[in-house]
């Protein structure tokens, strides 16, 4: 099965304890809600362990967030950016530690934990280009005067984090709203608390003032609270498409309140003739089983020709996912792949699978579990009773076989949703067949759909978002354009029928 133990070779020497608190108005303090508990899905060992935010807890988080408004939004944008930037170096002298508590919480393999501490660091200084690029300042003459365009922030902003990217996801939303002098109350996923705290304790080294930035730990019960609250003025969340669609329907008509909503995929990936078998299996796996197949950006669905070099590319792939190692994020050597992220998403998986092959899937790679544990899994679909039109986070992808460029494109299209996208083949004119009318925010030409980029806009269309999509986007959502018009003294301005 080459499943790495989940005992074997662990090689954690004891990380710093991660603060089991709140951090409301520059205090840490105890949450006086429930008790919460986060877990090393490889071990089962705790992780975390205290309070979540009560009812009032959450109102105090706000209202801190709105005291510090004022003052934060008149700072100087150089002074804000200062901070910023005195942060990234604060997540760099505590990356090790950053990127243990990923994995401790998570299950990713240290490896990719390591890359999503790069992504906060490197995440500053684009945040800080695309706030000068999309939401800077502008002066131009006009007959009258002159015309100035700028940008303001909305206010506090709910922040929302995910549990597969703690650290880099709710980061790309926190930065982009301080530079541009919102306010933040965050609570991150209730499966990775520990991470948001060593993320606050480095905005507190950052010399952040009191109430800019507030954290509030629990699960759904805290974040209804969050919404709920008077003093919200957008919502940027990262997260399910369920989670997403309630989160729209409590603010239907309500136009006053920002929503950027990034909800994931069912993602494409069509592989086509000319290319080479081994190199198309190898983008493929990485496309489908990155994180363990937890990345929103993840290929879903794979759609090949029903010919003699899609059946090579298939038979690659099986003994690629075959071999693949899949262990604890401080087994020895490194696996390419962790656990999920508790047991219950691999329920999940397991039975999302089943039904799979209950409408008549056929596995290629058999679904194989250990616990968390999840091995690689591949069901050819073509002969099936339709499929479903959802997002499943894991290893697990659905293939068909199709005759024509054409079947695979109306394959790749036949979703709700629209966030991810590629083709792997070297030919160009297929490509500009995908690039135009495959729907998807983020495409891919021979590379894997998980390659997105923070220095381009992160979003799709569909179920994927609220058409504001996050990265080096995010200075769209995190500001408001205000145009002005304006004349260094009062002139009279004549018109037909008004007197002088």
């Amino acid at each position: 099965m080459r499943l790495v133990s989940r005992t074997a070779q662990l090689l954690w020497s004891g990380a710093t304890k991660m603060r089991a608190e709140l951090y409301i108005d520059g205090q840490w303090r105890k949450g006086c809600g429930g008790a919460l508990e986060s877990q090393d899905p490889a071990t089962k060992e705790t992780v975390w362990s205290g309070h979540v935010a009560s009812a009032d807890d959450v109102a105090d988080a706000f209202a801190a967030a709105r005291r510090a408004f004022p003052a934060w939004a008149r700072r100087p944008l150089d002074e804000r950016t200062a901070i910023v930037r005195t942060y990234a170096k604060a997540v760099e002298a505590r990356a090790d530690e950053l990127a243990e508590a990923i994995a401790r919480e998570t299950g990713k393999v240290l490896w990719d934990c390591k890359g999503e501490v790069a992504a906060v660091i490197g995440k500053i200084e684009i945040s800080i280009k695309a706030q000068a690029e999309r939401a800077g300042h502008r002066d131009d003459p006009a007959p009258f005067g002159g015309m100035t365009l700028d940008h303001r922030p909305h206010g506090v902003m709910a922040v929302f984090g995910p549990f597969n990217f703690p650290a880099h996801l709710p980061n790309g939303h926190i930065v982009p709203a301080l530079l541009a002098g919102d306010t933040v109350v965050f609570k991150p996923s209730e499966l990775a608390p520990g991470v948001a705290s060593v993320m606050l304790e480095c905005w507190e080294a950052a010399g952040l003032p009191p109430g800019v930035v507030n954290l509030v730990q629990g699960g759904r019960d805290v974040g209804g609270a969050l919404l709920a609250n008077p003093e919200v003025n957008g919502v940027l969340f990262t997260g399910s498409a369920h989670a997403g669609q309630h989160i729209h329907r409590h603010f239907a008509g309500r136009p006053d309140i920002v929503l950027a909503l990034e909800l994931g995929g069912n993602n494409p990936l069509i592989a086509w003739p000319p290319a080479d078998v081994g190199a198309t299996a190898n983008l493929i796996a990485h496309s489908a089983f990155a994180t363990s197949g937890q990345r929103c950006s993840c290929a879903r669905r794979l759609i090949v020709p029903d010919d003699a070099w899609g059946r090579d590319v298939l038979d690659a792939l099986k003994a690629l996912a075959g071999a693949i190692t899949v262990g604890a994020w401080n087994a020895q050597p490194e696996p390419f792949m962790g656990p999920l992220v508790r047991a219950h998403a691999a329920d999940g998986a397991e039975k999302f699978v089943g039904a799979l092959i209950a409408r008549g899937g056929v596995e290629i790679e058999p679904f194989s579990r250990d616990g968390a544990f999840v091995r690689p899994t591949i069901v050819d679909m073509t002969a099936a009773d339709g499929f479903e039109d959802e997002e499943l986070f894991g290893p697990v992808l659905q293939v068909w076989r199709v005759r024509t460029f054409d079947e695979a494109l109306e394959r790749a299209n036949a979703t709700r949703f629209g966030l991810a996208g590629g083709l792997i083949s070297d030919d160009a004119a297929l490509w500009e067949r995908v690039r135009i009318e495959l729907r998807a925010g983020v495409l891919n030409w021979n590379r894997p759909t998980t390659g997105a980029s923070g220095a381009m806009p992160f979003g799709g269309p569909g179920l994927s978002g609220s058409a504001r999509p996050s990265a080096s986007y995010a200075a769209d959502y995190c500001a408001y354009p205000v145009a002005t018009q304006r004349a260094d003294k009062a002139v009279a301005i004549p018109a037909p029928g008004l007197p002088k």
